[in-house]
């Protein structure tokens, strides 16, 4: 597979912003001369180059209207994830010619104004439309009208086309991970209940758990806010039971920072005591003591998925797949 700057930032051991800031030579970044060494040694290790070729441009060099996609996203600043599924789009756009245009919507707002009405006197090709948390959305009017995709959300009406981790299977992935390791009561800490992917995850831990003949307990569930803090509180509590867990799977990374904080504080040696993993792949993940197990989210490569299939119904073709689920790969370190 062609090499991506996300693969650049995991050998470099550097964020996938740092690559991008560096190889675009951004005027405004500083670094190292250390950490622009490594991101360049790596690119070059991989064979990875970014895109030069214009939106503006056909391959003779004439100039022509820009095709932009615009890529409209519910919140941009409180987690990494919009962010990283936008230059996935910017960069498989740029392979095909497109420009992408980004924007924040929010409910309440006028779907016929602002994000939406940016690309007067260019040609639109389509919207991607994302949201930080996997939801079901009413889609905005404007999505409805030219080629449309969805990123970490869906309609319930499936009118339009859905790119979506594999929280299910991923769930089960992450447990049985914990089974092959030899665990045998293994504990859940779950992000906020009710919403979509702490339901699928824990839908995948307790098919892995059936299929391996190890009974489900109640009382080895706990839901979290996401944060450290209550990664740290709920494993306080499962390590108070009766019969503690000798494995616990944390429904997000940074979870699982409280966890192992609060296993050390129980004297627990992890992994030898007690095995932990994560979810997520963020960048804080490869630097816990020891470093962290975890499942990567693929947005990156979901931004890339929603731009070639815009570029598929831009162009009339059409699919039987109205919902995508993207595998979340497991990233192995030294906490199982």
């Amino acid at each position: 597979m062609k090499p991506t700057m996300m693969d650049v930032a995991a050998l470099a051991r550097v964020s996938q912003a740092t690559v991008s800031l560096i190889l675009n030579g951004s005027s405004g970044a500083r670094f190292s001369e250390a950490t622009r060494k490594r991101v360049f040694d790596a690119a070059e290790q991989l064979g990875y180059r970014l895109s030069n070729k214009s939106a503006s441009q056909t391959s003779s060099g004439s100039t022509h209207t820009n095709k932009v996609i615009v890529f409209v996203v519910d919140e941009l600043t409180t987690d990494p994830w919009m962010s990283m599924a936008f230059e996935g789009a910017r960069e498989k756009a740029l392979e095909l010619g497109i420009i992408v245009t980004l924007g924040v919507f929010r409910k309440g707002e006028d779907p016929d104004g602002g994000i939406f009405s940016v690309c007067d006197g260019q040609i639109l090709v389509g919207y991607v439309f994302g949201t930080i948390l996997t939801r079901k959305i009413d889609p905005p009017e404007p999505l409805l009208k030219v080629p449309s995709v969805l990123v970490n959300c869906y309609d319930q009406e499936r009118r339009l086309a859905s790119i979506l981790p594999g929280d299910i299977a991923g769930g089960r992935a992450a447990t049985e991970r914990l089974i092959a390791a030899g665990r045998k009561r293994i504990a859940l800490i779950n992000g906020q209940e009710g919403l979509d992917n702490p339901r699928d995850r824990l839908r995948g831990y307790k098919q892995a758990l059936a299929s391996n003949d190890l009974a489900y307990d109640p009382d080895l569930v706990h839901y979290g806010n996401w944060e450290p803090s209550s990664g740290y509180e709920k494993t306080q509590a499962l390590m108070k039971l009766k019969n503690p867990p000798d494995g616990i799977f944390c429904a997000n990374d940074l979870m699982a920072l409280g966890c192992i904080e609060a296993l050390k504080e129980f004297g627990k040696s992890v992994p030898k005591d007690v095995s932990v993993i994560g979810f997520d792949n963020r960048d804080i993940a490869q630097f816990t003591m020891p470093p962290l197990t975890t499942f990567h989210l693929p947005m990156f490569e979901m931004g890339a998925m929603a731009v070639e299939l815009i570029s598929d119904l831009a162009g009339g073709l059409t699919s039987s797949h109205d919902q995508l689920k993207v595998e979340c790969r497991l990233v192995e370190r030294q906490s199982v």
